[in-house]
């Protein structure tokens, strides 16, 4: 009988293994399509098949797709965001061209622009903050003036807060915009800028699968101008009312983008007039959201994600409610990483469900004000949040490092 295989475009450090194993779990053959496939460290140890492509290039995908045909029954084709929301769309051409169960392609491009994003979200009355689109400092002087002071600046396109900041000042504003377009950013051609209102207030995320809000995360950020999360909980800490209002908003959302098939999260800020979105993400949240989920919920999102893209019945039924936690390890300085221990003591604290470190000794610490400045993160799940939070209070006091400052 020829092996059924799930396609995988690109992978992803913190859920590329998870990925694997519940598809594995599910019967299906793995096969990971990337540009470089040794940045991805699960798929050497796990000796899984991988394939160098071109993932910018949708005719090579495809001939090589065709290719694995010769082999396989190709059950469905999924992908990451770690290297942008683009290889989300590029799925979706794909499943449209091999007949497969996908995103509507055109709709994820249509989002994963935060400009046009916002345009739509503003002509169906979605709550957001003021904005403006800017291609040269003089653009990103003249919205900050229109808006007012502290505004959020940020690239049109990208994932992950690369190239976000929190300009409180005109000095701010100056050196971030002649960041983003001198090209020290990762968009480095005919950079578009966002200016947008800095929407103060509680950060929640939604997660959605279709049209099912699954559940509402609470997060924390590192001190300012950068937004780095230091701690999720799951779920958050609402009133009826405030999930309802969320969870509309969110449903809105979705109609507004052209939405509603597989994973999508959406983040808020809760402001003085309610929840504002923030960005909406056609796609499942990286780490350690699935995880969180999963401890809170006894759903397993990324399961349930393989299931809907091969076809197969899912089920998001909530099997418990518990309270779950992660505490994200970010350095304090840049440097070369000596040392970092302690990950066995904290996976003992009972109930710890996960110490995961991505660095190692000797690693180069270059810290980007974004989800690359992370080490590692803890996890921990209990009936109550003050449990949770106790736990992970004594398990992250175990894990240690040291960084010696360069000195060039």
């Amino acid at each position: 009988m020829t092996k059924r295989a799930l396609i995988l475009l690109e992978g992803h450090r913190g859920i590329g293994s998870l990925y694997v194993k519940a598809a594995q779990r599910l019967g299906l053959h793995p096969v990971t399509l990337s540009a470089d496939p040794t940045q991805y460290d699960y798929l050497v140890a796990e000796n899984l098949e991988a394939i160098r492509v071109d993932t910018s290039n949708v005719d090579a995908l495809i001939r090589e797709c065709c290719r694995l045909q010769r082999t396989y029954s190709i059950a469905g084709i999924t992908g990451f965001s770690g290297l942008g929301d683009s290889f989300y769309a590029t799925v979706g051409k794909l499943c449209r061209h091999f007949k497969l169960r996908g995103p509507d392609p055109s709709s994820i491009e249509r989002c994963r622009d935060k400009f046009t994003q916002r345009q739509l979200l503003a002509q169906t009355g979605v709550p957001q903050p003021a904005y403006r689109l800017a291609t040269k400092a003089t653009d990103v002087q003249r919205a900050a003036a229109e808006i007012g002071l502290p505004v959020i600046v940020k690239p049109a396109v990208g994932s992950g807060s690369r190239g976000v900041r929190l300009c409180r000042n005109v000095e701010e504003l100056a050196e971030h915009t002649g960041y983003l377009l001198d090209g020290e950013h990762i968009c480095r051609s005919s950079p578009r800028i966002l200016v947008e209102e800095f929407a103060e207030g509680r950060y929640c995320c939604a997660d959605i699968m279709g049209n099912d809000v699954i559940g509402i995360s609470a997060a924390d950020f590192g001190p300012s101008p950068h937004f780095v999360f230091r701690e999720w909980t799951y779920p958050a800490l609402l009133t009826d009312d405030e999930h309802r209002r969320i969870a509309d908003v969110s449903l809105s959302c979705l109609r507004a983008l052209g939405l509603g098939w597989g994973p999508t999260c959406i983040e808020f800020r809760w402001s003085k007039r309610g929840p504002v979105v923030i960005e909406v993400n056609p796609r499942l949240g990286g780490a350690p959201t699935p995880q969180l989920v999963q401890l809170a919920y006894g759903i397993d999102l990324i399961t349930e994600h393989i299931k809907l893209v091969i076809g197969d019945e899912w089920n998001l039924r909530r099997k418990h409610s518990h309270v779950a936690a992660a505490r994200m390890l970010v350095a304090d300085r840049d440097g070369t990483l000596d040392w970092i221990n302690g990950e066995s003591q904290a996976a003992a604290v009972p109930g710890v469900s996960e110490v995961k470190l991505y660095v190692g000794p000797k690693a180069s610490i270059i810290r980007k004000g974004d989800i690359r400045d992370w080490m590692g993160y803890v996890a921990a799940a209990s009936p109550s949040l003050a449990e949770t939070e106790t736990i992970l209070e004594r398990a992250v006091e175990f894990i240690g490092w040291s960084i010696t400052p360069d000195t060039r």
